[in-house]
């Protein structure tokens, strides 16, 4: 078989906020490299930066400091935070966020004064949070993108990574294998440099908010290339994804967190407030807390006719929430809900993935030459990550990233080649179905839609995770049985739906083996059997690889190297 081979000295893949950040500030710190961006889609308008409604978490107000953004990120994250990767998310977004308005042209909310307008956040004790409107993400992809047109960065648009390819004696990464979805061919990409950066995407369970091509696609290639995963267990589900009926893809997506910041109100089949019976802070509790409080009344029956409960902001005033939340407001019409003057059926929805690659501050991995950022790496966010958080850690570490690579590559990169046998393999097992005659691919995606909500979602229990172990075991060996048509491989949707599904159950695999682990609830993680978070300072996060075919699962404990639990590092302006 013929395979193009492409070279390159930056391979960065993912055109999200970290893939495109990164790919900028290579070429600011290196122009003389070459520097790839590849992606599924095509650039600027896939991925789930530009899915953001929210905004970007910053200390830039009065009364607000880098120390306080700091504390609550590491109290939101029940103390499983890497702090100096916490450190490193809220000192760097300070020069982030400038760097976002007054070099790429972002234009962010003001206040009458012209200072940046920042909104509430749940979980938060200042407002800091950073919006254009409540299409922050559209407003920072599309300038992004603007900006890696302009300086002809190369892209390889609908190209799928399928395989991280080692040198032969398998200590350093070569490049990637990659599959072009226009023609079905296979391409060798070979780079002194590779930036994993394709985000998380947990569409294994059957309320989500990313869009259908979002697969875990570099966490399986991080597993199957021997990589250390932490926090896997913590799947972050978002509390009012939008619920309109069984039959729809828009049931799942998200209802920004700035509704509940602003004064919205929670309310079950009965009509009833209910949050404060789970916490003080009722709605504005974090993310893990309320979600919790909507499953809770989902279980004793307490619901809407969808079967989720309900979000009200009529209260607030209709003119107001209109103008505040025009993306949402439309979004809701669409679907026949008025946000702004009625109820809209709100369920908790599989949104964010804290668990990820280890990697250092500099974004550096274990594999020489792999670096990662984004929603691709675990440790900055622990057992909870902030909502306006993710955003920051996209841009954050995609800069830190860039430079690092740039750097790197001039001092130590080099070309290597590639193991001939491991991309033989990666091809073989990517077209094994090709020669199957099963079907029923739709049939095993809702299965492990239902597997995942059931047993491994929001709340979760020992006997329900051995459920869940046996029921994935199967689900893939069904993957390995069932074929697809061996006719054009160009965007060939049967064939991509089999690999998404073979990254999704293998990332649910460890997810699973993860949370069976954690004998004690922290932060997204609740264990009915064990509810208890255990004492804060012994804790201990999760780490996960596969070994010789077998997982390798260890508990490694917290290194408190800035702050312990009890302590606080808040300056005066906190007083």
């Amino acid at each position: 078989m013929t395979i193009e081979r492409v070279q390159t000295d930056i391979l960065i893949l993912g055109s999200g906020g970290a893939g495109l950040f990164a790919a900028l500030h290579a070429h600011k710190a290196a122009p003389e490299l070459s520097i790839t961006v590849a992606v599924k889609g095509l650039l600027g308008k896939c991925g789930c930066t530009r899915m953001v409604q929210g905004g970007y978490n910053v200390a830039l107000a009065p009364g607000d400091s880098v120390e306080r953004h700091f504390m609550d990120t590491i109290e939101g994250s029940k103390w499983l935070s890497n702090q100096d990767l916490a450190w490193a998310l809220v000192s760097t977004a300070v020069e982030r966020v400038r760097e976002l308005e007054n070099e790429l042209g972002c234009f962010f909310d003001r206040n009458p004064d012209g200072s940046i307008h920042q909104k509430a956040f749940a979980g938060q004790t200042f407002d800091r949070t950073v919006h254009k409107g409540d299409l922050t993400g559209i407003e920072i992809i599309n300038r992004l993108s603007e900006q890696v047109w302009s300086r002809g960065i190369h892209r390889l648009e609908e190209h799928r990574a399928i395989e991280l390819i080692p040198t032969a004696d398998g200590a350093q990464l070569a490049g990637v294998l990659m599959i072009d979805m226009r023609t079905g061919k296979f391409v060798f990409v070979q780079a002194r440099a590779v930036l994993l950066a394709t985000g998380g995407g947990p569409t294994m369970y059957k309320f989500h908010t990313p869009s259908g091509d979002k697969s875990c696609d570099g966490l399986a290639m991080a597993l199957r290339a021997g990589l250390t995963l932490r926090d896997m267990e913590m799947v972050q589900f978002h509390p009012t994804g939008l619920l309109a009926g069984n039959h729809t893809r828009m049931t799942g997506t998200v209802l920004e967190e700035g509704l509940r910041g602003a004064g919205g109100w929670l309310l079950n089949g009965a009509k009833d407030r209910f949050m404060e019976h789970y916490d003080k802070r009722g709605e504005r509790a974090t993310r893990d807390i309320v979600s919790r409080g909507i499953y809770a009344e989902m279980r004793a029956g307490r619901t809407s006719p969808n079967g989720g409960v309900y979000i009200q902001m009529n209260h607030l005033g209709p003119d107001k929430v209109r103008k505040q939340f025009k993306g949402m407001v439309e979004r809701c019409a669409d679907c026949g809900f008025d946000l702004a003057g009625g109820l809209v059926e709100v369920v908790p929805t599989a949104h964010y993935m804290m668990g990820g690659v280890m990697f250092d501050t500099d974004c550096r991995t274990a594999l020489h030459g792999l670096f990662a950022a984004g929603e691709d790496t675990g440790g900055v966010h622990g057992a909870n990550r902030l909502g306006g958080n993710g955003v920051a850690n996209s841009t954050v570490f995609g800069g830190i990233a860039g430079d690092s690579m740039a750097k790197w590559v001039v001092a130590h990169g080099q070309f290597r080649e590639p193991d001939a046998h491991a991309i033989h393999h990666a091809i073989e097992e990517a077209e094994a179905p090709f020669s199957k005659t099963g079907a029923g691919l739709e049939d095993i995606r809702e299965a492990l839609y239902d597997c995942m909500w059931k047993h491994v979602g929001i709340i979760r229990d020992r006997d329900g995770l051995l459920r869940a172990r046996t029921v994935l075991g199967e689900l893939a060996r069904r993957l390995q049985e069932t074929g697809v048509v061996d006719g054009d491989r160009a965007f060939n949707a049967q064939w991509h739906d089999w690999l998404n599904l073979r990254n999704l159950i293998a990332v649910s695999q460890i997810i699973t083996e993860a949370a069976l682990s954690r004998e004690n609830s922290r932060g997204a993680h609740f264990r009915e059997d064990f509810p208890e978070a255990g004492a804060l300072e012994t804790s201990a996060f999760t780490t996960i690889r596969q070994r010789n075919g077998e997982v390798v699962i260890e508990q490694e404990p917290v290194t408190f190297s800035r702050v312990r639990p009890g302590e606080t590092i808040l300056t005066e302006q906190m007083a």
